[in-house]
């Protein structure tokens, strides 16, 4: 089970510990809301993924999936553990180049790049593309004619295969926005138009089948399904990948009733497979890639907030509002997303009442979790909500004009600020007075 929802540990005080660090002191020094990471599980997670393709004995990249929580010092960690590093926009790539981190291990995903955008990735160097449709395609030869430049692809293939997941993170299925569909003919048409164009290089093929996955059989099946249409595509255009990335998704542990994978069982799974099916094929073994983000961060991350108003309703909901919510973690409104949480300062005191937990955004669907137990809540007490280290942050939006809480990292027995709190002049700094006639 999650170290973050299932031990966490507490001092004399009763207080919780977010690595060796007071979770109290944490929040009298730097205030709340705040975001607070362990950085040790995010390297024990990184060094998990990685232990596991040495033990499979192949060729492999473990990309950091940015978008889960992207910052300078966060690449500059992936960088530390060996990780490639997969960015969706140029303001991901912006922020690798500003952590120094090596072009050459960067790949850019993404379903609508801009000309900007691959005009700067290409400047850059960066390792590959992860080409998503044709429009795309047509960018790239053009820019990297332009430039007089190549570069390499992995062409993003839509399987036809979903997991078992919310319908706004399932990428997986036909009727998806991303990648080139697999069954209607697109696949094999971008299999032989990027064959044909001189200053692209094909490597190999991508597919993601969606996020928060407990299982291994979807992956597996995809990589079947891939299989039969590479076989053909290399009879008829002699395409023999280098490269698989079967994505990630791969799930954590956010309340008592999820029971994820370790890491090591989503690797095992996903090399058997392609070792089977290459050899089926009678091919050579591919690098395998893949590009975990939420299992790398998220279990890692803690939301910490001060309780405010409370409301209680009798027979119906006792309402207890935190100092954040939607602005700092919109996936319970966005998509149901639950949670699990305890009074900071009083870890393991008996529970007696059960508790909605209300956000200050002036929206009624502004709600983090909507029964938790606790003891007797009082103002002033500070509440840590776990596994929010991914698309917390990188989610975060100044709704309300709420600035944007600090990330602070916590290892062994230091503390660091590596994003600072917005600030009001943050807020109004791009804005523009009315002209005066």
């Amino acid at each position: 089970m999650s170290m973050s929802v299932m031990t966490n540990k507490r001092n004399e005080q009763g207080h919780l510990m977010i690595g060796n660090i007071d979770a109290v002191r944490l929040a009298e020094q730097y205030q709340t809301p705040m975001f607070a990471y362990d950085v040790s599980a995010i390297r024990n997670k990184a060094r998990a993924f990685k232990s596991a393709f040495e033990q499979a004995g192949v060729n492999y990249e473990v990309a950091y999936a940015s978008k889960a929580f992207s910052c300078i010092a966060m690449v500059q960690l992936a960088h530390e553990e060996g990780l490639s590093l997969d960015v969706v926009s140029g303001g991901e790539l912006y922020t690798a180049i500003q952590a120094g981190f090596p072009m050459e291990k960067v790949h850019f995903n993404g379903n609508n790049k801009s000309r900007r955008e691959i005009k700067e990735a290409l400047q850059a160097g960066i390792g590959c593309f992860v080409v998503d449709n044709f429009h795309e395609l047509e960018l790239l030869e053009e820019e990297c004619n332009n430039l007089q430049t190549q570069t390499n692809i992995l062409l993003r293939i839509t399987p036809g295969i979903e997991g078992t997941t919310h319908s706004y993170i399932s990428t997986g299925g036909e009727d998806s926005k991303f990648g080139f569909d697999l069954f209607n003919g697109q696949a094999e048409e971008a299999v032989a138009k990027s064959l044909s164009i001189p200053a692209i290089q094909l490597q190999g093929l991508h597919f993601h089948i969606g996020s928060q996955l407990f299982e291994t059989s979807v992956l597996t099946e995809a990589i079947a399904t891939l299989y039969r249409h590479i076989e053909h595509w290399h009879t008829l255009h002699g395409f023999t990948p280098e490269v698989i990335n079967a994505g990630g998704g791969f799930g954590i542990s956010y309340t008592r009733c999820d029971e994820p994978l370790e890491p090591q069982a989503f690797v095992k799974a996903i090399v058997h497979s392609i070792r089977e099916e290459s050899g089926r094929c009678y091919l050579p073994l591919p690098e395998v890639w893949i590009e975990p983000g939420r299992s790398i961060v998220g279990e890692a991350g803690t939301t910490l907030y001060t309780i405010g108003s409370q409301k209680e309703i009798e027979d119906v909901r006792h309402y207890v509002s935190v100092d954040g919510g939607m602005t700092d973690n919109i996936r319970p409104a966005l998509y149901g997303a639950r949670y699990e949480a305890e009074l900071a300062n009083r870890v393991k005191q008996q529970d007696e009442k059960t508790y909605a937990i209300a956000g200050k955004a002036c929206e009624s669907g502004d709600m983090l979790i909507y029964n938790l137990p606790l003891p007797t809540v009082n103002s002033g007490d500070l509440l840590a909500v776990f596994s929010t280290g991914a698309y917390g942050y990188a989610m975060a939006n100044n709704y309300n004009r709420l600035p944007r809480p600090p990330v602070v990292f916590i290892e062994n027995d230091k503390h660091q600020l590596v994003v600072e709190r917005e600030s009001y002049a943050d807020l109004v700094r791009n804005d523009r007075p009315l002209e005066k006639e």
